[in-house]
């Protein structure tokens, strides 16, 4: 069952790079004018929305993180969406692909908020009006917690597309094994198994809004 999460290689080469890239190939190719027909029309509508969400809860000076948000956004929906189809791999599965994405922007996030308000980012490590004991615990349990979001933004992306395409295999497996014995609970089992897979559609957009969006609410508080 967990062969699907493999990286696939070829001579020894991994593919790994292909089916980064390939979600690229699938993007109108930006011409001599800004709207060449339908599809171009839906992207920049697409792209606008997305963007309109993500700056909502930033300030002018996050703004000019659209542009990395935004495009971080697109190509994680378009690589958990694509990881869906048969006979595909999915590198957002991959617990390191997911920690690469998530600690160089939570640093940079991190670097930007003591670079601007060095004072108000090292207050966020001690909430006002707490008790002088308390002070050495709650700096300690503060700095934990600010040094494990990247990790929980790497593990909650790669837990819920992990489960979901197991369960996945799992309910399709048994579906083929009970077809020939008992074709009725086959066919509810595989009922089930469209519903799940339009579960895990929406699982796949939502993993990748909220795991920008968190990014973007972590600059927030560092600008």
């Amino acid at each position: 069952f967990f062969d699907q999460f493999s990286s696939p290689s070829l001579l020894g080469i991994p593919l790994i790079l292909i089916s980064l890239m390939f979600p690229a190939l699938l993007l109108p190719s930006p011409g001599n004018r800004w709207i060449t027909g339908r599809l171009s029309t839906l992207q920049l509508w697409l792209i606008n929305l997305i963007t309109k969400q993500l700056m909502i809860p930033l300030n002018k000076k996050g703004h000019k993180w659209a542009l990395i948000l935004t495009s971080l956004l697109m190509f994680l929906l378009l690589i958990n969406l694509l990881g869906l189809l048969p006979y595909t791999f999915t590198p957002t599965t991959q617990l390191s692909m997911n920690l690469a994405l998530a600690f160089p922007l939570w640093l940079a996030t991190l670097l930007t908020g003591l670079r601007n308000q060095p004072s108000i980012s090292l207050g966020h490590l001690l909430p006002e009006g707490t008790p002088t004991l308390l002070i050495p615990a709650l700096i300690l349990i503060e700095t934990i917690s600010l040094l494990i979001r990247p990790l929980a933004l790497g593990v909650r992306l790669t837990a819920n597309l992990t489960a979901g395409h197991l369960l996945i295999q799992l309910i399709s497996t048994a579906t083929a094994a009970l077809l020939p014995i008992m074709p009725a609970v086959s066919l509810l089992t595989l009922v089930v198994l469209l519903l799940l897979t339009v579960l895990e559609v929406a699982v796949a957009m939502i993993q990748a809004y909220v795991f920008v969006l968190l990014l973007s609410l972590y600059l927030q508080e560092n600008i």
